[in-house]
């Protein structure tokens, strides 16, 4: 199983998301699980992949050319996946995955979590899709997708489509049952 993991370049945040990111990336590569993520070489994408790399797992980084021309990436990673730009460098994160895992992060991590929420609710995307809630992080973000549904703008059952853990080993948990979520997304995308 390969898994695309979302996650912050921030280096300044609390060092909780940094030591969940770095037991998160030690269990993927434990069992055996390869990982793609943003290419980064700090905040929590780097942790992740050093993590990863010291207990001898696979990472492929994917990073927009740019990103690589300011030193941006990961210099230790197990492959290296250049992009002319940030929509190719998602695209190219999500085709090589089966899940999706999204730690804590900025916009650019917001983006990419709604994304595969939205490629799922499609039938675009069939993998698991796991958000690490560390410290609570996504209460606002998972109050405002209750608020869609209790609006109308999502089902009650697109709820099914993302899975909220708090501990890394919750997020290995999910992993190992691989659930899908509904047959045919489709019948259920128009509201």
């Amino acid at each position: 199983m390969t898994v695309c993991i979302f996650a912050s370049s921030s280096s300044r945040i609390n060092n909780e998301y940094a030591l969940a990111a770095t037991e998160l990336g030690a269990l993927l590569a434990k069992a055996g699980m390869d990982v793609v993520f943003g290419g980064g070489g700090i905040g929590l994408m780097g942790k992740l992949a050093d993590s990863v790399l010291k207990n001898n797992g696979k990472i492929t980084g994917v990073i927009p050319g740019f990103m690589k021309e300011e030193g941006w990436d990961h210099p230790g990673v197990t492959k290296m996946i250049i992009t002319p730009d940030m929509g190719e460098r998602k695209k190219q994160m999500l085709t090589l995955s089966d899940a999706v895992v999204a730690l804590p992060g900025g916009v650019g991590t917001l983006e990419e979590l709604t994304e595969a929420i939205t490629l799922k609710q499609l039938g675009l995307f069939k993998g698991s899709i796991i958000i690490l809630n560390t410290l609570d992080f996504y209460k606002s973000l998972l109050e405002f997708l209750d608020n869609m549904v209790a609006g109308e703008f999502l089902r009650f059952e697109h709820k099914g489509i993302w899975q909220i853990a708090s501990t890394p080993e919750e997020v290995m948990d999910y992993l190992d049952k691989n659930e899908t979520w509904i047959h045919d997304p489709r019948s259920i995308a128009k509201i």
